[in-house]
């Protein structure tokens, strides 16, 4: 299916857009308005762009069905401040609860059941249940377009960082299990970033891996060996030298043909015991 997004629904469109850039972060922003009315909204066009200056950016969009603007626009350039605070599994049906499109006068906190707290070096509260809160400067405010579902670009820089101890390894690190997050999906859906969920995968940041290109012929075009499995093997920085492979194969019986050999491969690198696996296949 090939999609022009001038031909199709709003909606429709809507729905493609966010059902394929997914699992997106949720920016649970806590704003205020010039007399200090409180509004608490989640918002999945999300994420962080910088780390010195430290700067996340979120947009609410302006309403499909009135194109209307949301509160958090208004309150955002109003007061150029905002809380972000992340969400985790423990407040996601208060924080989707938050989301109703409740008047301006009405105070998410209370509706949601969610305690606000007083922030430090900003006016908009935080949100005392999330594991992390972010208090922001709104640096600046790009609007995208007049039309319904155009965004609005909130650029925030982040001033202060809140971290719940609880979230906390014991390097003083935030632990992925811990803290615990979800993340947004299309339609009603969410993807909980724990358990099964949760993967490794080796950042080829210190090392420059040989490549996919540089595996031996048989390897690269394999039927057994998927494409995860020729990344993996491809990220290391050199193959295993003949005795290293000689004293594996005196050690192990890999002894088989080259089916047999592949499939050996394949369950090994599921394991992610990626040198056991290039020896096994070049032996």
């Amino acid at each position: 299916m090939k999609v022009k997004p001038e031909d199709i629904s709003l909606g429709r469109l809507h729905h493609h857009m966010l059902s394929a850039i997914a699992p997106r972060p949720i920016a649970f922003a806590s704003t205020v308005d010039k007399d200090g009315n409180r509004n608490l909204s989640p918002f999945s066009y999300f994420n962080v762009f910088s780390t010195r200056p430290p700067i996340a950016i979120f947009s609410p969009a302006k309403s499909g069905r009135t194109n209307t603007q949301k509160d958090t626009y208004h309150n955002a350039k109003e007061t150029m401040e905002v809380v972000i605070n992340v969400v985790n599994h423990d407040i996601v049906q208060q924080m989707s609860l938050s989301s109703t499109a409740y008047g301006p006068e009405v105070d998410e906190f209370a509706k949601s059941g969610l305690t606000p707290i007083d922030s430090e070096m900003v006016k908009p509260a935080r949100v005392k249940e999330s594991p992390v809160s972010l208090e922001c400067k709104v640096r600046e405010v790009v609007e995208l377009g007049d039309e319904g579902g155009s965004g609005n670009l909130i650029i925030c820089e982040i001033v202060l960082i809140h971290i719940s101890d609880d979230v906390l390894d014991e390097e003083g690190n935030i632990d992925t299990k811990k803290i615990d997050l979800v993340g947004r999906m299309g339609g009603d859906w969410y993807v909980h970033a724990n358990g099964d969920a949760l993967f490794e995968v080796p950042k080829p940041i210190r090392q420059k891996g040989i490549g996919v290109d540089q595996l031996p012929e048989k390897i690269r075009t394999s039927k057994i060996l998927t494409g995860n499995d020729l990344g993996m093997l491809g990220n290391v920085e050199r193959m295993p030298s003949g005795e290293e492979i000689s004293d594996y194969s005196d050690a192990f019986d890999v002894a088989g043909d080259w089916e047999g050999k592949q499939k050996l491969a394949h369950d090994l690198l599921c394991e992610a015991k990626i040198e056991q696996a290039w020896k096994v296949l070049l032996s």
